[in-house]
């Protein structure tokens, strides 16, 4: 492992800093090491969402078309289920907003 230094930090942001990593229960060394660690995952998430862009096909398939399918399930489900349909308290915010695109 190595260790990291920040210089210049200034005393109100390392004591907010404090507060949040002992709102944690943690250390301030435990607090930023996570935070550290977080911030570095991001950039394998970056990487990942660029491999997948890059292998996409370009679906033909709609935000609607996923809905409607959903609903068929969800439907079907509930008839085997007996569930009255309405019921499920299913709501889909991309209708309310009248969009189509995924």
């Amino acid at each position: 492992m190595v260790a990291l230094q920040i210089r210049d930090v200034p005393e109100p942001v390392r004591d907010k800093l404090v507060a949040r990593a002992q709102a944690n229960g943690q250390s301030l060394q435990a607090f930023l090491l996570d935070l550290v660690t977080q911030e570095a995952s991001f950039v394998d998430n970056l990487e990942l969402i660029r491999e997948l862009n890059a292998r996409s096909s370009g679906s033909s398939v709609t935000a609607d078309d996923v809905l409607a399918a959903l609903d068929e399930v969800r439907a079907e489900r509930a008839e085997a289920h007996g569930i009255p349909m309405g019921s499920t308290g299913i709501d889909h915010p991309e209708r309310r907003r009248g969009s189509g695109a995924a």
